[in-house]
């Protein structure tokens, strides 16, 4: 059992919480919880980190059991230290960082893309990425400026979508946009100077959604770039919605009419 705050596993998890170079030159992250425990794909994980408490639960000893992952049990006032979270679960695992590629965000006939241009805040990108799979999108395409998806408040927003939703990084949105367009995937950018509402557009086709920057919006380069400039009418003083609320919506339109058009066949 790990009891003390010294111990040189312990310092690693709290830097790979804190860090994102220490997330970057270790190629792990850091998944807290249960259900992160339960939804963690076996070839991601590098080591469970259990209280006590924890080891004891059938569900967790079964699992650890029947894959033979390695774990260790540790002290409760030593795991709150590890914790990223004000009321920890008792369960931390450590996984290795997933290596996706333009290929595997690209899947699929008529891809469905989410493309975040300095997208900043944790809570917004986890949120994107969880609706994102309910909504069916292929992967999510990150500027290099945009907030690391392994920081834990991100993947804790995911709920678990992490694990299926593949994402990649790119220099800015003209190093995508060419290949984008080649493939003939469409690019809606979302701003207030949209041209027309959200709703009127067919999306039924391959296409990708830019979203940007929860201060500033979309660089004028991404709007230039994009093939139509749509936007969510507003009622009131309200000038735009929170970058994870706009995104829900412009997602499941593209979700509703798929489905229509998949009805419709």
């Amino acid at each position: 059992m790990i009891t003390s705050l010294a111990n040189t596993q312990v310092k690693n998890i709290i830097q790979l919480n804190q860090k994102a170079k220490a997330r970057r030159d270790m190629g792990l992250f850091v998944a807290e919880g249960r259900k992160m425990f339960e939804e963690a794909p076996h070839s991601w994980i590098h080591k469970v980190y259990l209280t006590e408490e924890a080891a004891r639960e059938t569900s967790v000893r079964e699992r650890i059991s029947r894959e033979q992952l390695a774990y260790e049990t540790v002290a409760d006032n030593v795991f709150r230290q590890m914790s990223d979270t004000q009321t920890p679960q008792g369960i931390l695992t450590v996984l290795r960082k997933p290596s996706w590629s333009l290929a595997d965000v690209l899947q699929g006939e008529d891809p469905l893309l989410v493309i975040l241009e300095d997208l900043q805040d944790p809570g917004n990108a986890g949120t994107i990425l969880r609706t994102g799979e309910g909504a069916g999108i292929s992967g999510v395409i990150l500027t290099r400026q945009s907030v690391d998806i392994t920081n834990p408040k991100v993947i804790r927003s995911t709920m678990g979508s992490v694990y299926r939703v593949p994402y990649v990084y790119v220099e800015d949105v003209r190093s995508v946009a060419g290949l984008l367009k080649e493939k003939n995937i469409r690019l809606y950018a979302a701003c207030l100077e949209g041209s027309v509402p959200y709703d009127s557009e067919d999306y039924a086709g391959a296409g990708a959604f830019l979203v940007g920057n929860e201060g500033n919006g979309l660089s004028d380069e991404a709007i230039r770039l994009s093939d139509q400039r749509i936007r969510i009418p507003m009622h009131g003083q309200v000038e735009s919605l929170n970058a994870a609320m706009a995104c829900g919506i412009l997602l499941y339109e593209a979700s509703r009419q798929r489905r229509q058009k998949e009805g419709a066949k």
